[in-house]
């Protein structure tokens, strides 16, 4: 006979945190439940769970959203930064994410300059797409432009 207990933690070969499985009753009586790492099925026990889940699942539909809705901020806003060049408008240093975070803050969109992707600082004038990064599995494309300082 197996008795039903709802998983606290991920416990390997079992299940995931919040999967109601069925175990032995000496498995869940003398290693889970005193371990911490399940309780029992109790209609209580399974109603705050479910509670659990509904509220992490508006949460993270909200979070959602929220990401969708800078994406579109971003792809709207072109970043203009301006730097010294040098001989066949090669770029004196290079422009990195936090000089990119530092002229969206200017336009008034705050921005962690960890959430920019580049494979590595832009050197050269002209237009650059930079990925970022809004959690979510959300990625917005800004545009950059780097120009000549006069």
């Amino acid at each position: 006979m197996a008795m039903q207990v709802i998983l606290r933690e991920d416990v390997t070969n079992l299940g995931k945190s919040g999967e109601l499985v069925k175990v032995k009753p000496g498995y869940g009586r003398n290693y889970l439940i005193p371990q911490g790492l399940a309780v029992p099925a109790t209609k209580a026990n399974i109603a705050q769970i479910e509670h659990q889940k509904k509220v992490i699942a508006a949460r993270n539909a909200k979070l959602s959203k929220d990401a969708q809705g800078m994406a579109d901020r971003l792809a709207a806003i072109e970043v203009q930064i301006e730097r010294q060049v040098g001989e066949e408008d090669k770029l004196f240093g290079s422009v990195t994410g936090r000089d990119i975070t530092e002229a969206l803050a200017e336009k008034g969109v705050q921005l962690d300059h960890k959430k920019l992707h580049m494979a590595e600082p832009i050197k050269t004038i002209g237009y650059h797409t930079v990925d970022v990064k809004l959690g979510q599995g959300v990625t917005g494309q800004l545009k950059v432009v780097v120009v000549p300082k006069k």
